[in-house]
């Protein structure tokens, strides 16, 4: 990966060591202001090793990580003041009410009081009542509190570790609709999930890891021109035999239903192909950002004799490292 010099986020070569584990083995990552950028990655995979290095809370043994073009550890205090971070199990003050919690994160972010308008809306936005004692709070209830303390302040950083763990659906929509707010007021943000489904559609970029390394890393788009389409076309008569054309893969063909995968590159002579048939119905399908992570991880010619690699078929949450 190339180093950007406008990088929120920019990191070339990370290594991590506990003891003899390798948790980073040069790893790549890269955000730019304004972009939603997804971090992929099965349980164990290196995300929360990589978000605490950046949050200055763990030191890395080798590589580079910048943070606003400044070094996370020696820097964490300035870096911080424009940052902020929402992990995906959110612990508070049980005695404190859900708004004595969130005033409490403002201001130890700087944020006064009376500037705070912002607050009454996110609340409202996110159903949240915040005269309860934070002790009888839901996870839910417990994350959106995290996020709407987040979500307040003018960060220029986003880091969100699982941000929707706990959130209903009517919920995860609200928070994507402000995380869209905020990247196109110009914050970078970045965002390690195990829905594949939320990232693909909020996040403009995607960086994939395995064992501490990067495995694939561009925008979707970019992505997608790597791996093959879905084609199903209803034919009724012959439906010839599209197995003769270059880049045509997993042909099957049941009763006038014909499906296959196709080469990006193969796209126009199947529908040359298919212009010579009577096709009654016709679809297309890029590949999910799903089939991008399982092909990813299956093309890691060491992922069968890897204990971890059924994990990448399991998108469960990224524990802490002991």
């Amino acid at each position: 990966m190339s180093p950007r010099t406008n990088a929120v986020i920019d990191v070339v070569g990370l290594r991590k060591r506990f003891g003899s584990f390798v948790a980073l083995d040069g790893l790549d990552l890269c955000v730019a202001p304004g972009e939603v950028a997804g971090f992929l990655g099965p349980n164990g995979a290196g995300k929360s090793t990589t978000i605490r290095v950046l949050l200055g809370l763990y030191r890395h043994d080798g590589g580079d990580a910048r943070v606003f073009g400044a070094d996370p550890l020696s820097d964490a205090v300035a870096i911080h003041r424009r940052l902020a971070y929402v992990p995906g199990d959110v612990n508070l003050w049980p005695q404190l009410t859900g708004g004595e919690c969130i005033d409490l994160l403002l201001s130890l972010r700087g944020v006064r009081v009376e500037s705070r308008s912002r607050k009454a809306e996110l609340i409202d936005r996110f159903e949240l009542d915040p005269t309860k004692k934070a002790a009888t709070y839901s996870k839910g209830n417990r994350q959106k509190v995290a996020l709407i303390a987040a979500l307040c302040a003018d960060s220029e950083l986003l880091i969100l570790d699982e941000p929707t763990s706990g959130l209903d659906p009517l919920m995860t929509r609200q928070f994507m609709d402000c995380v869209r707010e905020r990247a196109a007021a110009g914050s970078a943000v970045l965002m390690s999930s195990h829905i594949l489904a939320e990232v693909e559609e909020l996040c403009e970029t995607v960086t994939i890891i395995r064992a501490g390394r990067t495995v694939q890393s561009g925008s979707l788009a970019e992505l997608r021109h790597l791996r093959r389409s879905r084609v199903r076309a209803t034919v009724a008569g012959d439906v010839g035999d599209l197995s003769l054309v270059e880049g045509v893969h997993d042909l099957d063909v049941h009763e006038g239903v014909v499906d296959f995968t196709v080469d990006d590159a193969a796209l126009g002579a199947v529908t040359r192909a298919l212009a010579g048939l009577d096709v009654r119905a016709l679809s297309v399908e890029p590949p999910s950002l799903e089939e991008l992570f399982l092909h990813a991880y299956s093309d890691d010619p060491a992922a069968s004799d890897d204990p971890a690699a059924s994990e990448a078929r399991v998108f469960s949450h990224d524990r802490p490292m002991p």
